[in-house]
């Protein structure tokens, strides 16, 4: 009895050590996502919303798209006192010709961002987290009919604006931009100025974490109520993909390993390392069914973006007028929110570009050894251009899994693994002084 007792006790203490996960948060990120409040931002969402329209054509300047811009601009201006001079905003306005869809006139445009100054001036990376300002009812046209725009895309905007009260008060390597983009509505209008200026003056926007409807947790038809998963749409193929990178595409199978899906995975890792109960869904599409976001410009300009959203949609309150019809009240408005499922998907934002701005270069020149048959993996690499490293993971994962199985350390930059090349997809991330992982780089084949 004692042998049999003793047996069933080592089986379960085995069992157990298996089963346990190591969750390790840097204090300072932890501290930072602990200040991420529902309060602040339910009252971001009610005063967005109060504004009769933040339609993109509005013109009203005490309750339209102007005042609106304001407000932003007011928001991200009371932060910067905290930055120590490195947090600056602006309403950067332009004009957008007319399209003769949804622009019908040459109109004057403006997105609202807020800058914090990276503090390595030889980290020129860009980190952007962004949402939309404006708003829409069924007709996408209607300029002046009330639109409050609460989750569609409010939400986004107040995740934007939480951020940047969280963020300015801490110092990282990269620069952080807080965008609020108008004219999404219209055609992706802000996001593609922008995009376009970005691609033109060489910036190194190392990634963009796009927030469109992002606040709500029940959804309609199903009635599914569940606030602990949200959905990040990451693109499989570039946009901007040449035909030599396709067929270096092809020849490792990496149809599956887009820079924007390393995005992805990287997200979900931090985020739920750092936000409890809340699962991070990954999406292998650009975008839902015939919808768009303001990712897709950067996607085009080559740069690497994600978009996040709820998991469960309610359609009576997106691209709806206000009123209540056949008992169901219809309507974009902010009592049909879930401000504790907005701060966790706010946490998971904060999470990841807090991580990415503190990280260290990717690894440059990573290759894998393909010049010889063998039961084994080489993997070289050479340190990043910019930042401090501590070391590298050596990440593994079967060609069939979707997130990163095994994650291998070292100080070297290379490794030698007991694994078949044939079997497993490999990368490499660095891993600065503080511990922060740098997105993962997918090695190309050593065959000379």
């Amino acid at each position: 009895m004692r042998k049999t007792l003793f047996a069933l006790f080592l089986v379960l203490t085995i069992w157990n050590s298996h089963a346990q996960t190591i969750v390790d948060r840097n204090p300072k990120i932890e501290k930072l996502v602990a200040e991420v409040s529902a309060d602040s931002l339910k009252k971001y969402i009610y005063d967005l919303a109060a504004f009769n329209s933040r339609h993109t054509l509005s013109v009203d300047d005490k309750s339209g798209m102007p005042a609106a811009q304001r407000y932003v601009l007011d928001k991200f201006n009371s932060f910067a006192t905290a930055s120590n001079g490195r947090m600056t905003a602006e309403i950067a306005d332009f004009v957008t010709p007319a399209d003769g869809r949804r622009i019908t006139a040459d109109a004057k445009v403006a997105n609202v961002i807020a800058t914090l100054k990276g503090t390595d001036p030889a980290d020129d990376r860009i980190f952007i987290v962004s949402g939309h300002l404006d708003s829409r009812n069924k007709d996408v046209m209607d300029a002046e009919g009330g639109a409050p725009g609460a989750n569609d895309d409010g939400s986004g905007v107040a995740a934007v604006i939480e951020l940047a009260r969280v963020m300015a008060k801490m110092e990282f390597s990269a620069t952080v931009l807080f965008v609020a983009f108008t004219g999404e509505e219209q055609g992706l209008k802000g996001a593609t100025y922008l995009a376009d200026k970005a691609k033109t003056e060489g910036w190194n926007i190392a990634g963009v974490l796009n927030n469109d409807i992002v606040g709500n947790s029940n959804s309609s038809e199903t009635n599914i109520s569940d606030n602990t998963k949200v959905r990040i749409f990451s693109e499989t193929i570039s946009l901007s993909e040449t035909e030599q990178q396709a067929g270096l595409r092809r020849s490792i199978s990496a149809d599956n390993d887009s820079k924007s899906r390393q995005l992805a995975r990287y997200i979900k890792e931090v985020g739920e390392r750092y936000v409890d109960q809340m699962e991070v869904k990954l999406i292998y599409r650009s975008d839902r069914f015939l919808r768009g976001g303001d990712q897709t410009p950067f996607l085009r300009n080559g740069f690497t973006a994600i978009r996040m959203s709820e998991m469960n949609e309610n359609f009576y309150h997106q691209h709806e007028n206000v009123r209540m019809e056949n008992g169901i009240q219809y309507g974009d408005l902010p009592e049909f929110m879930d401000f504790e499922y907005l701060r966790k998907v706010s946490a998971v934002n904060l999470a990841a570009a807090a991580s990415l701005a503190n990280s260290a270069g990717v690894p440059e020149e990573v290759k894998i050894d393909v010049r010889g048959l063998s039961n084994k993996s080489i993997l070289l690499w050479n340190a990043p251009a910019l930042g401090k490293v501590k070391g590298y993971y050596v990440l593994m994962r079967e060609t069939s899994e979707s997130m990163w199985e095994k994650k291998f350390f070292t100080t070297e930059t290379t490794l030698t693994l007991p694994y078949s090349k044939d079997n497993y997809f490999f990368a490499v991330q660095s891993v600065s002084e503080t511990g922060e992982e740098s997105l993962a780089v997918i090695p190309v084949p050593l065959s000379r």
